[in-house]
């Protein structure tokens, strides 16, 4: 009986695909990325040295701190956390709750966020130049019982923080979490519903549930998303000019500009700034996928096998 070895057939000479096309792209590429460098060198009006003195100036270096940093930070906490919040109340089995959620991510959805700005940094001074905090209709009330007080607790003169980065955050905070509640959404629905319902059988209450066992495996679906919101609220800062908001990056980098009669290199500086920002952040973002990615879609080591002859001679 012969070897089933010499059953098997001869070594493969396969010769690999050409792609012709690719050659050409790369030339192309190059060429166009040569043009652009070349842009950049010969064209004195770039004045890219002038570019880089606006970019330490203290009233820029104050407004990417104030404006950006701060004002991404506050609006993303704000948006995250109020995010959360509409989307455990959109998977709700409580229909009142279910009905203010999407009623909230509808509006802050369909508005744009520099209308929202506008509005609460002119419209609702306007409207409300100071907000009574008591009982409801509490001077009809007081005038119909005789009573010496209009039942207001708190008074607030909203004109006074009508410009400030706080209303700038919160409108930017209430759009974001608009959509963070969707996003927030989509995390805790990708979850096995038979992990809740293990931990409730185990007697962990809804909310701890929620906490310690939905949320850290959401984190996964939920943190790619989160990610590129941040990035982008960055970017969106450059709206609170429209509350107004003058510490901010691209303002004062535009408007230092202005004053030397320069623009271009003011655009510029603002430009590179935001570039140095948000490649900081996907950095940060790209650690956060891998940390909360694990575990998830990994390569099972290979089983190594070992190849033996079968056959032998009668």
């Amino acid at each position: 009986m012969t070897s089933s070895s010499q059953d098997r057939p001869g070594a493969i000479d396969a010769r690999p695909v050409r792609h012709p096309w690719r050659w050409v792209a790369v030339v192309v590429i190059a060429v166009i990325g040569a043009m652009i460098v070349s842009s950049f060198v010969t064209n004195e009006k770039w004045n890219f040295p002038f570019a880089f003195e606006v970019m330490q100036q203290t009233p820029v270096i104050e407004g990417l701190w104030k404006g950006t940093i701060f004002g991404t930070v506050g609006a993303m906490v704000l948006g995250i956390v109020l995010g959360v919040l509409l989307a455990v109340m959109r998977l709700s089995t409580n229909p009142v709750l279910r009905g203010v959620a999407f009623v909230y991510t509808w509006f802050f959805r369909a508005i744009p966020r520099y209308v929202l700005l506008v509005l609460l940094g002119t419209g609702v001074g306007f409207l409300y130049p100071v907000f009574d905090v008591g009982v409801p209709f509490g001077q009809q009330i007081s005038g119909a019982l005789g009573l010496g007080t209009d039942l207001t607790f708190l008074q607030l003169d909203y004109n006074s923080i009508s410009s400030t980065i706080w209303v700038g955050i919160l409108g930017l905070g209430l759009s974001e979490a608009a959509y963070m509640a969707e996003i927030a959404r989509a995390g805790i629905l990708s979850v096995d519903r038979g992990q809740a319902e293990a931990a409730q059988a185990l007697g962990m209450p809804p909310g701890k549930t929620m906490r310690r066992i939905v949320l850290p495996q959401a984190m996964r679906v939920i943190v790619p998303p989160t990610g590129n919101e941040t990035i982008a609220m960055v970017k969106d800062t450059s709206l609170l000019a429209a509350v107004p908001v003058i510490v901010e990056l691209f303002f004062q980098a535009y408007n230092f500009g202005q004053r030397s009669f320069q623009i271009m290199p003011g655009i510029v500086a603002a430009t590179i700034w935001y570039l140095v920002v948000c490649s900081i952040l996907m950095v940060g973002q790209s650690r956060l996928e891998k940390y909360y990615g694990r575990g998830f879609g990994a390569v099972p080591q290979k089983t190594q096998f070992k190849l033996t002859k079968i056959g032998a001679d009668h």
